[in-house]
């Protein structure tokens, strides 16, 4: 470490202000720097060639990989799995060619849930994550993503995880592990664990640095609107939206990305006591901070210009542009010794990072020795990544009802021997199940709901109806059962408007209906879909499951109400309409638990388990408000029974301890413990989730279930005595201790 130390001390001592500027520039877009000439072959553009000539070097390059409707990179253009090696290698190249201090760049990928590359690997996202309440399952699909972008050459992912949703209008929902900070938390912690391993061993080493985004209370906006201001106090910012930077920063992160909105009036990006005085002092941090895309520009309206901006950002503690102009102006501050000190510190954190990917040169060389991506390498990662990607996706299938007058199998569709209908927009659909920033997926591989029971029950008996119009009345007529696949997209088409950030900027009637910049004033189920459920009522008696596939708490109040089933889906990613055939067909569990709360009408959001009053009885139009709590999940450890709960406080923590037995069935999914506090000097939350362990238990299998809450979750300095009341399953007050602080 002291060697390194001393190099990029030297390196440093070698530099203008301008190479130093451009270390912290992470201006270009990646795919616009490679094209192929006409015997296909990549090739560097003259824009990226400009860049590095400008800087004399180049410190970071966004999206070499990236493939969506905004970049405009598809399986006809864009860079292949079998090409990462060679565009890698190209742009690597060309850097230490033109740079002037043989140093390499940084290549930074999208990964939220999953790499967005072509063939990459395709995750639940986050809120769907949300609902396994599984860390150790989140950390090793993480750890395959980290596999696949360092089989890659790829050195940092940009990763969703720091958002709480708290108000189902915002389109982002999809990004965020649910409305509760403790499990996002854990899963903060997972995501990191998992690409960085321990200690960030594996940076460098068959793993990725992380960038989580984003920083911070960006869920809290102002009526669910995108990068709009979060109005809230000193304790519910630590309590609610800090609590997972802590835990990521305690785990490791090597980056944040600090966020569009402001906190109070004052810009995340411009925020030096988030920045620093928060993030490096009181956490510790000592890695990069990196703004949001055109983050640092949108402060003009603030600063009075664009260089004032990139200066206002940078003194507050931001290391890394995205995109933006203001970061390219800060060698017009060289005499400004606030600013020339603020660049050199950046600059060593970018340098560092550089170090650990042997992207600087080692004394007595002229240029880095990069390791080269392998193509058998990459091949075995996507592998593992798709397997991974199954594997979690049939733990976020969440039941939230079953009528069936008599459920003798676990099968909904076992038995059935009539014909079924596949019905709704999303019958025959894929892309609602992938969520926003995912590339396009093979052909082959894709799937829907419709197709998989068409193949495992037979194409005689299964029936599309993607309108109720679609089908003679007389196959409505013989219909057994109806599958109804609702709920909301975040599919972006390629004649999509896209904001200067990638956001959508003009959705269509029937467009996407979720994902950044897809805020919606009314979260009742889009395109009518209500209304067409009564149709379909109207024209069958028989039975309906419904399957909703949704990135934000859409109001499923009347699909519930004409369901004899319901299963929510979240965007259960690639291998999503396999997972819920599964369910339907195999029997397989449905272990999933809601990671926010549904509302029972638009008009009463937002709604939270953890708000501090009840909302119910107080709308006139809308008494009981909540349809599901946060958490409900009526198929995760059916059959199982809590007895004998104990608990009593050992040293700074509150133990609880419970016998489980599971039913005639196989129990699997997280048991929660849930606390109500009474006392001190606040009002109390209705509920807070303090502790969750994941079950997978044979039928009629016993064990022991054991919670540890440390009591500073419980009470507040000078609280004096709090009295907590513990609930897990549908026991209330199953257990009390009194704590002190």
């Amino acid at each position: 470490m002291a060697s390194s130390q001393q190099s990029i001390e030297r390196i440093i001592a070698q530099m203008s202000f301008t190479e130093k500027v451009g270390q912290l520039n992470q201006r270009l877009l990646g795919w616009k720097t490679v094209t192929r000439d006409p015997a296909g072959r990549l090739i560097a553009t003259d824009e990226l060639k400009r860049e590095i000539d400008r800087w004399g070097g180049l410190g970071l390059l966004y999206g070499l990989l990236r493939a969506d409707p905004w970049s405009g990179q598809h399986w006809g253009n864009g860079i292949r799995p079998e090409e990462r090696a060679e565009a890698v290698n190209l742009i690597q190249q060309t850097v230490l060619e033109r740079g002037s201090h043989g140093i390499g760049v940084l290549l930074s990928e999208e990964a939220p849930h999953g790499h967005q590359a072509l063939g990459g690997t395709v995750l639940p996202t986050n809120l769907a994550l949300g609902a396994t309440f599984d860390p150790q399952a989140v950390r090793e699909a993480e750890a395959a993503v980290a596999a696949e972008l360092a089989a890659s050459g790829i050195h940092i992912a940009l990763v969703s995880g720091l958002d709480i949703a708290r108000d189902p209008r915002w389109g982002r929902c999809e990004e965020c592990f649910g409305e509760d900070p403790l499990m996002a938390s854990r899963l903060c912690e997972a995501i990191v664990l998992g690409m960085q391993g321990d200690n960030r061993s594996k940076v460098g080493n068959g793993g990725v640095a992380v960038v989580l985004k984003h920083l911070a209370a960006q869920g809290e906006a102002v009526g669910g609107r995108n990068g709009q201001s979060a109005v809230l106090g000193e304790h519910d910012l630590h309590e609610i939206h800090l609590a997972p930077v802590a835990a990521g920063a305690r785990a490791g992160a090597w980056g944040f990305m600090a966020a569009y909105n402001d906190i109070d009036s004052v810009p995340c990006c411009a925020n030096p006591w988030l920045l620093k005085d928060y993030l490096r002092k009181t956490l510790g941090f000592d890695g990069i901070v990196m703004a949001d895309g055109v983050a640092v520009d949108r402060l003009e309206g603030m600063t009075g210009s664009i260089p004032a901006a990139g200066r206002a950002a940078l003194l507050a503690g931001v290391d890394v542009s995205l995109w933006d102009e203001g970061f390219t102006h800060l060698a017009e501050y060289a005499d400004d010794e606030a600013v020339a000190n603020a660049v050199d510190a950046s600059l060593r954190r970018v340098l560092e990072l550089k170090s650990r990917f042997g992207l600087l040169p080692e004394d007595g060389k002229n240029l880095a020795d990069i390791p080269v991506p392998q193509t058998g390498q990459i091949e075995y990662a996507l592998q593992e990544g798709r397997e991974h990607a199954r594997s979690i996706a049939r733990e976020t299938v969440t039941l939230l009802n079953d009528n069936r007058e008599t459920v003798t199998a676990a099968a909904p569709l076992d038995g059935v021997t009539g014909d079924v209908v596949v019905a709704g927009p999303f019958a025959d659909d894929f892309d609602c199940f992938v969520g926003d920033y995912t590339a396009p997926v093979r052909p082959e591989e894709r799937s829907s709901i419709y197709r998989e029971l068409h193949d495992r029950l037979g194409a005689q008996r299964v029936h599309l109806a993607a309108s109720p119009s679609d089908l003679a009345p007389e196959i409505w007529n013989k219909a057994a059962m109806v599958v109804f696949v609702c709920g909301g997209t975040s599919e972006r088409s390629y004649d999509s408007e896209f904001d200067n950030n990638g956001a959508a900027k003009a959705v269509a009637e029937y467009g996407a209906t979720c994902g950044e910049g897809v805020d919606l004033a009314d979260i009742s189920l889009p395109w009518r879909q209500d209304t067409m459920l009564d149709e379909i009522r109207a024209l069958t008696d028989a039975p309906i499951i419904s399957v909703a596939v949704c990135g934000r708490a859409h109001v499923l109040t009347h699909v519930k109400a004409l369901s004899v089933m319901t299963i929510w889906a979240g965007y259960a990613g690639q291998f999503g309409p396999q997972v819920v055939a599964d369910a339907l067909v195999a029997g397989a569990t449905m272990p999933g638990r809601l990671p926010v709360t549904l509302p029972a009408f638009a008009g009463a959001v937002p709604v939270r388990y953890n708000d501090r009053q009840s909302a119910a009885h107080v709308y006139k139009d809308a008494v009981e408000p909540v349809l599901c709590a946060f958490g409900y999940g009526k198929g995760a450890l059916d059959g199982v029974t809590v007895t004998d709960v104990r608990a009593w406080v050992q040293h700074d923590a509150a133990m609880v301890v419970a016998d489980i037995q599971a039913g005639e069935r196989k129990a699997q999914g997280a048991l929660n413990l849930f606390a109500h506090c009474t006392g001190g000097h606040r009002i109390p939350r209705l509920s807070m989730l303090v502790d969750s362990t994941y079950l997978d238990l044979m039928p009629n299998e016993r064990c022991e279930a054991c919670f540890t809450v440390p009591v500073e979750h419980l009470a507040d300095f000078g609280d004096g005595e709090v009295r907590v009341s513990f609930s897990m399953l549908d026991q209330t007050d199953c257990a009390a201790v009194t704590v002190r602080r």
